[in-house]
């Protein structure tokens, strides 16, 4: 606020809210083996997807959490059908949008594999003083303000994106606040990992084939050897490429041409973090964030990494490697 005498605090408050309902989440993963909230729910999400019954509750967490602050106007979640707009006079005075995926790699979940919420702020286009329309949820990534994931791990994460900078914060049990432990992250150019699910190596199209390949016959003479990881969970591989440096990709195949990523949830919030963190995020062909999404549950291919990693996988997508 001393930065900006004429910030009206809005999106810290937002980002507060955000904060909360991780905090509340945090404390069900971390018992997760003790109460009956694993395995399913019994349901099938707008994605055709099994629902966890964790995934149920953070959704719920972030919705209340977010319907009741004053700063946001509406929600987009993957596990909802549709757009939730909070209709009343101060959320309608809100100027801002949020669209989140509450619990990514929650097939994880029973397992004690580390998982996340991803969430991507936007301001509204919409009139204000009115209810939030579906225009505010589908903008480009490239309008986002802020973006931020929360993985819940062996210590629990938030970390969030303004065009200021990439900071992360660890949630001190003992007090219960997030707390700076990572700040001004930035990216490395060049990492020696790279992420992806090998068992579909013979549906994807040929140039990820060959950077694959290129990826596993690398030596010391051409900046190798790279290593392979890939956890499932892509808040926790993006996570770790982001601050060892490395590539993450999940490409489309044969079966599902588009991907399986959602854009609006998962792949614009991480794209716009590693470029304001210095990397890059594509489609394949195109930036991410220049992506003018028609539908609110989009999906997309996705690769995103070190910044001379993706320019390496890019020589390949335009014949030139």
């Amino acid at each position: 606020m001393r930065a900006f005498p004429q910030a009206t605090g809005q999106l810290s408050g937002l980002l507060r809210d955000i904060g909360l309902a991780a905090k509340r989440v945090n404390v069900e993963v971390n018992k997760a083996g003790l109460v009956d909230i694993l395995g399913d729910a019994g349901d099938i999400n707008i994605q055709d997807e099994e629902v966890k019954k964790l995934d149920v509750y953070a959704n719920s967490q972030f919705v209340g959490v977010l319907r009741h602050g004053i700063s946001c106007a509406g929600i987009g979640s993957e596990e909802l059908d549709d757009i939730v707009v909070f209709d009343d006079e101060v959320s309608n005075n809100s100027k801002y949008v949020c669209l989140f995926d509450p619990l990514d790699g929650s097939s994880n979940i029973d397992v004690n594999v580390s998982i996340g919420t991803i969430f991507g702020i936007y301001r509204r286009v919409s009139e204000s003083g009115k209810p939030a329309t579906r225009e505010d949820f589908l903008q480009a990534g490239n309008r986002q303000v802020a973006a931020g994931y929360i993985i819940y791990g062996s210590s629990t994460m938030l970390v969030y994106a303004t065009r200021r900078g990439v900071n992360g914060f660890t949630l001190d049990q003992s007090i219960g606040e997030f707390c700076l432990s990572n700040p001004n992250i930035q990216c490395p150019p060049l990492g020696k990992i790279y992420s992806v699910n090998h068992g579909n190596f013979f549906q994807y199209q040929e140039p990820v084939k060959k950077y694959i390949t290129a990826c596993q016959k690398k030596d010391k003479t051409n900046g190798g050897p790279y290593t392979q990881r890939y956890i499932g969970s892509m808040v926790s591989d993006v996570h770790r490429n982001l601050i060892k440096g490395g590539i993450f990709m999940y490409p489309g195949t044969i079966d599902k041409p588009n991907g399986k990523l959602r854009l609006q949830y998962e792949c614009n919030p991480f794209a716009f973090i590693i470029e304001i963190a210095g990397g890059v995020a594509t489609d394949g062909k195109q930036r991410i964030l220049d992506i003018k999404p028609t539908a609110l549950h989009q999906r997309t291919p996705f690769f995103i990494g070190s910044k001379s990693m993706m320019e390496e996988l890019d020589g390949y997508w335009k014949g030139e490697a």
